[in-house]
């Protein structure tokens, strides 16, 4: 019986490649052991039978920036317990990004834009630096869009008084524009969101938050996200 070898040892001697070139073929997700994509050349092997993919390309594995729709139940003071949602069997069937599911995409993925308190919808997590800086460092650059349950009376002039805009601890709220979606649901766009600013709109004008869900940061959607599925953004799909 043949001794246990790494990964990439076996697929230098199986397609005569350099140690290097091996590597990325293997990071790359164009390795399969047993008919499953293995992408850790550390990975030992004994009499496994070992392939690589047809389409296999040398081109190097692009950072991965994830869309999730987070659930009922989320802390958003612990935004990283968010990751336990993504894992290759809740990625979305419906995702048309064209990008393979490897591993190495479920590592070092950063959050970014957080949600407001009690909310649902739309997390991005990143390992690409571009992306977190754009969430991060520019925020009050992107506008984000939630659906506000409410009930409650709105005060007779309450709209108006919301898209006018309000001072939350003394500081004026940047512009924000807000309209009915239905007879209990608001739709609000804002940008630079402060912790609790959509509840303390709400209540300044009568209304109780029943219920929030964010679905949009800048240019993506969350679309038909079902809650706890994740899909990718596709690479050069900036915000």
């Amino acid at each position: 019986m043949s001794e246990s070898v790494r990964l990439s040892k076996r697929l230098i001697e199986l397609i005569r490649c350099s140690r290097s070139e091996a590597e990325k073929y293997i990071e790359g997700g164009w390795v399969l052991v047993d008919g499953e994509v293995v992408d850790m050349p550390q990975f030992m092997v004994k009499d496994q039978k070992v392939e690589l993919h047809a389409d296999a390309t040398l081109a190097p594995v692009e950072s991965a920036t994830i869309l999730l729709h987070m659930p009922v139940g989320f802390d958003v003071n612990a935004p990283t317990a968010a990751l336990k949602f993504i894992t290759p069997e809740t990625r979305a069937a419906d995702d048309s990004s064209g990008i393979r599911t490897l591993k190495r995409h479920f590592a070092r993925l950063l959050p970014t834009a957080p949600l407001e308190a009690g909310a649902t919808g739309l997390l991005v997590f990143s390992q690409d630096g571009r992306v977190v800086h754009r969430l991060v460092k520019d925020a009050s650059k992107n506008e984000q869009e939630y659906v506000v349950e409410v009930s409650g009376e709105i005060a007779p002039d309450g709209l108006e008084q919301i898209n006018r805009g309000m001072k939350l601890d003394g500081w004026k709220l940047p512009a924000t524009k807000v309209s009915w979606q239905s007879e209990h649901h608001l739709r609000f766009a804002l940008k630079n969101v402060r912790p609790g600013q959509i509840e303390f709109m709400c209540d300044s004008v009568g209304l109780t938050v029943v219920a929030m869900k964010r679905i949009r940061i800048g240019r993506v959607s969350m679309a038909k996200l079902h809650p706890g599925q994740w899909r990718y953004l596709p690479m050069g799909m900036l915000f």
